[in-house]
């Protein structure tokens, strides 16, 4: 596993000291309509080519990535670990421990 889970206050704090980050939301679009992190691309974790879409982003990047409760995201860590992608973080309890 070469991520890392951060609770929200860790995650928020990591975020501002590092440089060239992506906020990378893996919800639904039903999900995100309910709001989200200010900045976030988001790509669908279920979208039936999640994987082509992450496949071209920028691998040299700091990718911050986040769901509901940490669960998809952190599986797309490890897809994304695997494709090859340098600084991945994943929010640990998702939007539910961030809103809490």
């Amino acid at each position: 596993m070469n991520y890392k889970n951060q609770n929200p206050e860790t995650f928020k704090k990591s975020m501002a000291e590092q440089e060239n980050v992506v906020l990378l939301d893996v919800r639904t679009a039903k999900e995100v309509a309910q709001g989200g992190i200010e900045g976030a691309i988001t790509i669908d974790f279920f979208a039936k080519d999640f994987q082509a879409q992450i496949s071209t982003l920028d691998k040299d990047r700091n990718y911050f990535v986040y769901c509901r409760s940490g669960n998809r995201s952190g599986q797309a860590c490890q897809l994304m670990d695997q494709l090859g992608f340098k600084s991945l973080v994943n929010l640990d309890g998702g939007m539910l421990a961030w809103k809490a």
